[in-house]
């Protein structure tokens, strides 16, 4: 598969991991008294855990492959420079982290629905207009009226039905929040163009160690139940948390950053908001939540503007490389 098809399905498949974390956050909440910093601290851990084995079975692996191929001509690999692997590293950490508890103010200050739109909204905005300042990248019509529909369908889907108090600290907020997203996307965009020698998995890695350092004192503090949850099903909820931790977190965050080194920033965020997509499906279909003509159509305008923007990614790609063999 070429690089930005397979960069594509890393980004949706992160997207559908993604939506699936709110539904057990959703049922961790229902039987224990975790609060959501806490629940983001733990997710940073359980990641942080998994990637470390991740990576040391990976340098396990490349050791065996080295020595049973001394033969051979060895190949030739671009190690990062330091400076620039440092500014990847903590860009993203404190990007994760800004846009995790920030995101989690939001919500307890302007309410879930308020605070999600303004944060999932704005973003795609953001990173927008920081591609075009930064990189120069254009959007052109067709991508604008895909990232248009797609900010439509993320409004009907969470302002169609019931709304929240909008309070001023919360939109500002959500803003913040926005833009810690937006920083995390654009600054892996931006160290990938030249196609330099990054490692998603150990960049992932490393932003989780910083994001759970930057948690731990606010879950510390959090009320009512701190760091340790007073739950009458532990084993439902340690269940739980091993599932966010290893699939909407270690494994989504991977493929996330992989992909977005590769495809366009205004084309990652778009297909970002495949996340609420996929938690209305599984709130319908797994929660019981009732289907809304809303959600219906918010659904609908979302899938519909992630599938234009992607096919046209892929188009422009192929141009290039038919252009480049010409040549």
């Amino acid at each position: 598969m070429p690089a930005v098809g397979r960069s594509l399905l890393y980004l949706i498949v992160a997207g559908i991991a993604w939506g699936t974390a709110g539904a057990a956050a959703s049922l961790i909440f229902r039987v224990s008294d975790m609060g959501p910093l806490a629940l983001s601290f733990w997710r940073c851990v359980g990641g942080l855990v998994l990637l470390l084995g991740a990576l040391a079975l990976r340098s396990r692996t490349r050791s065996r492959t080295r020595s049973s191929s001394r033969s051979r001509r060895p190949a030739v690999v671009v190690a990062e420079p330091r400076r620039r692997r440092l500014i990847r590293i903590f860009g993203t950490g404190i990007g994760l982290t800004l846009f995790q508890s920030a995101y989690f103010a939001a919500v307890e200050a302007t309410g879930l629905a308020v605070g999600t739109v303004v944060t999932l909204g704005a973003g795609p905005v953001l990173i927008a207009l920081g591609a075009r300042i930064t990189m120069g990248e254009r959007l052109g019509r067709g991508g604008a009226a895909a990232v248009a529909g797609a900010l439509a369908g993320l409004g009907v889907l969470v302002l169609g039905g019931e709304g929240g108090e909008v309070r001023p600290l919360g939109v500002a907020l959500a803003v913040l929040s926005a833009a810690g997203y937006a920083a995390i996307t654009l600054l892996t965009r931006w160290l990938g163009r030249d196609g330099g020698g990054s490692d998603a998995l150990s960049t992932t890695t490393w932003a989780f160690a910083i994001g759970a350092v930057g948690l731990l004192p606010m879950a510390a503090v959090e009320a009512p139940g701190g760091l340790l949850p007073q739950t009458g099903q532990p084993w439902e909820v340690l269940g739980l948390l091993v599932y966010v931790a290893a699939v909407p977190t270690a494994l989504a965050y991977a493929l996330y950053f992989a992909g977005a080194a590769v495809v366009k920033a205004a084309t990652v965020s778009v297909i970002m908001l495949l996340e609420p997509v996929s938690a209305a499906v599984i709130a319908v279909a797994v929660l019981g939540e009732e289907l809304a003509a809303a959600t219906v159509v918010g659904t609908f305008l979302l899938l519909v503007a992630v599938t234009g923007l992607a096919w046209a990614e892929a188009r422009s790609a192929a141009a290039v490389r038919r252009r480049a063999v010409t040549a």
